[in-house]
């Protein structure tokens, strides 16, 4: 993907933290991530199933989605030492059957040897310049796709984007489903499901993380709360 920030900045997490600051054992991540992979994981067919990974990083989240049963999963990312490490731990696992990372650009996405049945992006989005674009080119892939990305209704959220040492680095920012849509729509995509999930804050405190994480499941049953509690958005699209 075509980044805001100097794609730079994640090769240089890679390579002093040996993987993403947010794929990282800290409790809150891992709360995080599991509810969001959680999501994705009903959000799609995933079984037996061709998967593109856009935005893939240091491939954790692409290893889940092999996890899920997908018959071959391909994960994009522009930095190319995210992608060493992820290539480097499918040799080690014996998975180079089935997972196969490589250098890609959303805008520019390379040829593949198969049409995906899901293409997913999470977290992609609020690190692009043209998010529409970003879907559309992304669309010309085929299949569902599943759109993951922080709840830019979440007023928290919106003052941690503000004030974290890490989101302003690395220019994290946040959308509202209606603007997320509204990409959606205008390249030429059909909504088929959204959802408002998940109630703890990466790199929280535990404490926070343990208290959060006990009352997710009921805050994310109430409409009105969830929409602006719940700090991601989950949206599956297809032609």
């Amino acid at each position: 993907m075509v980044l805001k920030q100097n794609v730079n900045q994640f090769d240089d997490d890679v390579q002093r933290l040996g993987s993403y600051l947010y794929t990282k054992s800290r409790l809150s991540s891992v709360v995080a991530n599991s509810r969001i992979t959680r999501a994705i994981s009903t959000s799609a067919q995933f079984n037996e199933a061709v998967v593109v990974d856009i935005g893939c990083g240091d491939g954790t989240y692409t290893f889940d989605l092999a996890r899920l049963g997908a018959k071959q999963v391909f994960g994009l990312d522009p930095s190319t030492s995210a992608i060493a490490l992820a290539g480097s731990r499918v040799v080690s696992l014996g998975l180079d059957k089935q997972l196969h990372f490589m250098t890609g650009d959303v805008y520019f996405l390379p040829d593949l040897p198969l049409v995906p049945d899901v293409v997913v992006l999470r977290g992609v989005l609020h690190h692009v310049v043209d998010q529409e674009s970003a879907i559309q080119s992304a669309s010309r892939l085929g299949g569902s796709m599943v759109i993951v990305e922080p709840n830019g209704s979440n007023p928290i959220l919106k003052l941690i984007e503000r004030f974290s040492r890490y989101h302003r680095a690395h220019e994290e920012q946040s959308f509202s489903l209606t603007t997320i849509r509204s990409w959606i729509f205008a390249a030429g995509l059909k909504e088929v499901d959204a959802h408002f999930v998940g109630l703890v804050p990466f790199f929280c405190p535990n404490w926070m993380a343990r208290t959060l994480r006990i009352l997710e499941p009921f805050v994310e049953r109430i409409p009105i709360i969830r929409r602006f509690a719940c700090g991601q958005i989950l949206i599956v699209a297809r032609r």
